[in-house]
């Protein structure tokens, strides 16, 4: 596939996908749940048919493997949904998902011991003050909102938000955890990501069973919603569920889009492109949602992304194409 066409499931489907997502968390914040098991049935089913041909298949990496990483990206999708419940904007929540590299930094330094250029380091401070900066105007609003409330319910709503704070935290480092632990895999048994997909989605559904009651009392909120007729099929259903169909096609063409472009592209060019999707998404959460953004907002989203691109080196990105971490590996040699 052509490199545009990735580029456009990339930018149409992650951005649309987080539109679907914000109309769903604004109706109901604690839906996070069932749009976690939504997205990993659907994912775990297509894996299932296409990639393992209905089971016949056999993964080239063990599943005692999977397992691990399964309880991984279990906990991290299920915590990131869940903060969307605990008083955190989805601007907020945006910024803070994109300080990965502070996280995978400070693992790499500390299990695999590695060590990184001045400018790198320059790069994650820019990228911690800007999330610091985000976070700290983000705790003022909480704080006004709460002053102008009740006492009881304004403390309440604030020590829900530094729970939020905290989930987003767990989960961030969660994440860089397990992509360290993916890096080692693929260094023994080779690069298998549709595969790493399937299983990553399929083996933590039994995991759903534990959260089913909230599953179930969410599904019927959703069916209790407005009918919504479908355009062009001309069919009427619960508009909540027409969002959550929404979100999970768009949450499959974006991971698609991101897998063809990493096959396409050097790592530094996608890493260039799920950036800057994010500041469409970010720009377009804000203006559309209306969501409240202060001018130090603005400074601590500039300085998370600029850090970002600093540290994928893009400046350099017109000379040999190189990537940034064979680059790393050939220093360590």
């Amino acid at each position: 596939m052509h490199p545009a066409m990735a580029l456009g499931l990339v930018f149409g489907g992650c951005c649309s996908n987080v539109v679907f997502l914000e109309f769903l968390v604004r109706e109901f914040p604690g839906c996070g749940n069932l749009i976690t098991f939504a997205q990993f049935l659907f994912i775990a089913f297509e894996g299932f048919v296409f990639e393992t041909s209905f089971g016949r298949k056999r993964p080239a990496i063990p599943i005692r493997f999977y397992l691990v990483m399964v309880a991984m990206f279990f906990t991290v999708s299920v915590v990131n949904n869940y903060a969307l419940n605990l008083n955190i904007a989805m601007p907020l929540h945006m910024i803070f998902r994109s300080g990965s590299l502070i996280a995978s930094m400070a693992l790499g330094i500390i299990i695999l011991k590695k060590r990184y250029s001045v400018s790198k380091y320059a790069s994650i401070a820019l990228v911690s003050v800007g999330i610091f900066t985000c976070t700290f105007m983000s705790a003022k609003q909480v704080s006004s909102d709460s002053n102008r409330s009740e006492d009881e319910d304004g403390v309440s709503a604030f020590l829900w938000w530094l729970l939020g704070i905290a989930a987003l935290t767990f989960a961030l480092l969660m994440s860089a955890r397990m992509g360290l632990f993916q890096e080692t895999l693929y260094k023994r048994f080779g690069k298998h990501s549709k595969e790493a997909l399937f299983y990553n989605h399929a083996l933590p559904i039994p995991g759903f069973l534990l959260l089913a009651p909230d599953i179930y009392r969410h599904a019927v909120l959703f069916s209790q919603s407005e009918l919504f007729q479908v355009p062009v099929l001309g069919l009427s259903l619960p508009i909540m569920w027409f969002y959550l169909i929404m979100n999970v096609i768009t949450q499959y063409v974006c991971i698609r889009g991101v897998f063809i472009l990493t096959t396409e592209c050097t790592s530094l060019t996608v890493t260039l492109v799920v950036t800057l999707r994010k500041f469409v998404s970010l720009i377009f959460s804000i203006l559309y949602f209306r969501n409240p953004f202060t001018p130090w907002h603005w400074i601590g989203t500039l300085f998370v992304f600029m850090g970002t691109l600093m540290y994928t080196e893009v400046w350099n990105g017109l000379g040999p194409r190189m990537d940034p971490e064979r680059k790393q590996d050939k220093k360590q040699e």
